[in-house]
């Protein structure tokens, strides 16, 4: 019989055959009795083992914990009487594995920490949970290189792989992904923008020449795309359809984020000359009297992209020849001044007409062309100042700040001319 009773397994809270007793207490002044086994507690947890290794142990050992990990504390001595094989499918939950492996840590219980781990390696996280995680491992030393394995800082090579291979996604220089289309597509270009978003003092990835060289090409095939989509408007035969408005805007959109991703990566001024070149066929397009009356969307998106464009050369953040920048005012100017009254007539006649140039984006514009038309030559200066005056439309964009600035500078280079000459209308020079 004594034999039998040997071999039978023991349960917590066996009243009959427990000859130690687990006081569990918290702050609150909750507490709960465990009858235990000394066998298993020994065998399982170090800590137990110490403190029933005393020559005169008592039979009741007083475990004190806050309210928070008292389930825990209590999990981890039902996992105790578990066979070891069991333990992991006993495991139910991020949070539940945390507390466990917590208490599991603290009471030295090495087979149930090492389960913990596996499970928590092994199932998915919430990003919330990813900071009790690593609260938990982070003085476990080398056991918990699993779990640190997950989120450990990625090398740079292979940080630049994945970024080289969702630039050819999101630009789609491989080609279309099929079945995820344009939903893989747009994943990637966010995923792009946010690893070259700044992050404080860690940047995700810095931008070298051979990633510089596949955004070159990604823009060129975005850029040629683009107009491919946008020339195909005059041969639709429906442009009120919506079929030809998603694929032109989808085409437009791409242009756009690609714009806002060069800038972070000192790229704009391919963005800007791009743009310069092609906005003659551009505008030849969107101008034509077949869209006069359609494609809405299209040409507020084209004053929003042209508005980034304008900004980043008037403010000197691109720097480009004064020929080019002459041409890209003289091409956008006369376009941006005709639809601006164009829209707020349609919007003033449909309240629910969704495409208006709102204020700052017209303070945006005005901004940068007064600045772009004060950098050019006082010739081009004059000849678009005049053209300005001469239109029906003169409120918008209001360049009367760059008509007082090019007032003042010619009258005081006609003077310092004046004062340059002698009495016999030489030149002098006063050193």
């Amino acid at each position: 019989m004594d034999k039998a009773l040997k071999t039978k397994p023991c349960r917590l809270g066996d009243q009959n055959t427990s000859d130690v007793v687990i006081c569990l207490k918290d702050r609150e002044g909750r507490h709960q009795q465990f009858y235990s086994h000394s066998s298993v507690l020994i065998k399982r947890s170090k800590y137990f083992a110490e403190r029933l290794s005393n020559p005169d142990p008592s039979n009741s050992i007083n475990v004190h914990c806050s309210e928070v990990n008292y389930d825990h504390h209590v999990n981890l001595l039902r996992l105790l009487y578990l066979p070891t094989e069991l333990i992991l499918d006993a495991l139910d939950s991020v949070k539940s594995a945390v507390g466990i492996l917590q208490s599991a840590v603290s009471f030295k219980c090495d087979e149930i920490v090492s389960c913990c781990i596996q499970y928590l390696e092994a199932v998915p996280w919430e990003d919330k949970e990813e900071e009790h995680i690593l609260k938990a491992v982070s003085k476990l030393g080398p056991i918990a290189m699993p779990i640190i394995a997950r989120i450990q800082p990625v090398d740079l090579a292979a940080t630049k792989t994945v970024l080289i291979s969702a630039i050819r996604v999101a630009t789609s220089i491989v080609g279309p992904c099929p079945p995820f289309g344009n939903e893989l597509k747009t994943s990637a270009q966010e995923q792009v923008e946010y690893m070259l978003g700044e992050d404080e003092d860690t940047p995700l990835v810095t931008a070298d020449d051979e990633v510089r060289s596949v955004v070159r090409t990604g823009l060129s095939h975005i850029c040629a795309t683009f107009e491919k989509d946008l020339s195909s408007l005059l041969l639709e035969p429906d442009l009120a359809s919506e079929t030809a408005d998603v694929k032109i805007m989808h085409s437009l959109s791409d242009l756009e984020w690609m714009c806002s991703i060069l800038g972070k990566m000192d790229l704009m001024k391919d963005f800007v000359s791009n743009w310069a070149e092609s906005s003659s066929n551009v505008l030849g397009v969107i101008e034509d009297k077949k869209l006069d009356s359609f494609m809405w969307g299209l040409k507020i998106k084209l004053i929003e992209v042209t508005a980034k464009v304008l900004e980043a050369v008037g403010y000197g953040n691109v720097i480009l020849p004064a020929p080019i920048r002459l041409t890209l005012l003289k091409s956008w100017l006369p376009y941006i001044r005709k639809m601006k009254p164009l829209l707020d007539k349609r919007g003033s006649e449909d309240t629910g007409f969704p495409y208006k140039m709102n204020e700052d984006l017209c303070q945006t514009i005005e901004g940068a062309i007064v600045t772009l038309v004060l950098a050019l030559p006082s010739n081009d200066q004059a000849d678009i100042l005049a053209d300005w005056m001469r239109a029906e439309q003169v409120r918008y964009p209001d360049l009367s700040e760059a008509f007082e600035v090019w007032c003042f500078r010619t009258k005081s280079a006609k003077r310092r001319l004046v004062e340059g000459l002698d009495g016999a209308g030489n030149a002098t020079l006063t050193l």
